[in-house]
């Protein structure tokens, strides 16, 4: 039997492995969002073509351990296990025995026996490793203390969505990659993430320098607000760092970026730390002035994970035109269901590059 594969960060795949999942996230959104349409919408010609996504987890269960609540990874995992024919089973914190009376590797072994994948939001990530380790099926990262790799696959399919927003002598055209058609190439962008190192920050370090982009990071100095060196190793190993710049002052972050991302510097947990925090990050509102300040890009686009709170980007921001946000969420469900088809379904995340055409599936 071939090895069990799992997945807890996107430093654990390479750059053609990245690619394909976020080319299949695309296609089988292409796929699927025709069925979703109201009833009598579609042209009869255009109704003619409807064709499923691939039924890959038909008869089969995933397993959602949530130690953390969420809106958008849960919707996602529930909704995208039922496009691919099977069913997501929520198991939260009061419902089952995981952390009061029973071991993760035995909960593992034992959700494992009755499912066919185990999607685990946790706390620590030595969780998730213990539960990788034990189970008899795949495992997939839906957060950790460390990374947040299905949040990054989410904002990469977005960029490349919008990728005629960052065109540089060919307003309006995008190449088309060989592997499919209708996939738009993104040109190579600077990307400055201004905030808290935390697991979404952690997952871009490993991914975007290796894709070819730059990527300029600003948070306070204090060594609690920078990446803790198990993460940073991993940056190193991969010399992604060669590609990233690290300061404080969050103007010089945006300098010349195309992309600017935040996130929450008040994560689930740290509640106790607020005060502290809210402090530490004086300064660093995602706002036009501090973007035209710095210098970036002046058609600069902006990406938040969500939930958002008002300290950490102004409305002006967040609901005017530069915002990709509620794109970037809605993507959370497209590239959920890739990995849930090629992890859970297949067993493969091999490094394939060519889409076929038949019956939606890959």
């Amino acid at each position: 039997m071939a090895p069990i594969p799992h997945l807890m960060t996107l430093a654990d795949l390479s750059p053609v492995q990245i690619r394909r999942l976020v080319a299949h996230a695309h296609h089988l959104k292409q796929v699927t969002v025709p069925w979703l349409q109201p009833q009598g919408t579609l042209a009869p010609k255009a109704a003619s073509k409807l064709r499923l996504p691939s039924q890959s987890l038909f008869n089969k269960t995933i397993a959602l351990l949530f130690s953390k609540r969420s809106t958008r990874t849960r919707v996602a995992a529930e909704t995208s296990a039922s496009l691919l024919g099977g069913r997501a089973l929520f198991l939260g914190r009061e419902d089952i025995q995981l952390g009061v009376n029973e071991t993760p590797r035995d909960t593992a072994r034992v959700i494992g026996g009755m499912c066919q994948g185990i999607f685990a939001r946790v706390n620590d990530h030595s969780e998730i490793e213990e539960l990788a380790k034990y189970s008899p099926v795949p495992v997939l990262n839906a957060l950790s203390s460390l990374w947040h790799p299905t949040q990054v696959l989410a904002d990469l399919l977005t960029l490349h969505e919008h990728a005629n927003l960052f065109v540089t002598s060919s307003p309006g055209k995008t190449k088309r990659t060989s592997q499919s058609p209708n996939f738009p190439e993104l040109r190579p962008l600077t990307i400055a993430y201004v905030g808290d190192s935390a697991n979404v920050l952690h997952d871009m370090l490993v991914t975007y320098p290796r894709l070819g982009h730059q990527l300029r990071v600003a948070s306070p100095e204090d060594k609690k607000y920078r990446a803790p060196p198990e993460v940073w190793r991993r940056v190193e190993e991969l010399g992604c760092d060669q590609r990233i710049w690290w300061g404080s002052d969050p103007r010089q972050a945006v300098t010349g970026a195309d992309v600017v991302v935040t996130d929450t510097w008040i994560s689930m947990g740290q509640e106790a730390e607020k005060e502290e925090r809210l402090k530490a990050f004086s300064g660093y509102q995602v706002t036009e002035e501090l973007c035209r300040e710095g210098g970036a890009n002046p058609d600069w686009k902006f990406l938040h994970c969500l939930p958002r709170k008002q300290d950490e980007v102004n409305d002006e921001v967040f609901y005017g035109p530069r915002s990709l946000a509620f794109p970037e969420a809605d993507n959370r469900k497209w590239t959920i269901m890739a990995i849930f088809d090629l992890l859970f379904g297949k067993w493969d995340l091999t490094e394939k590059l060519a889409l076929s055409r038949g019956k939606g599936d890959e």
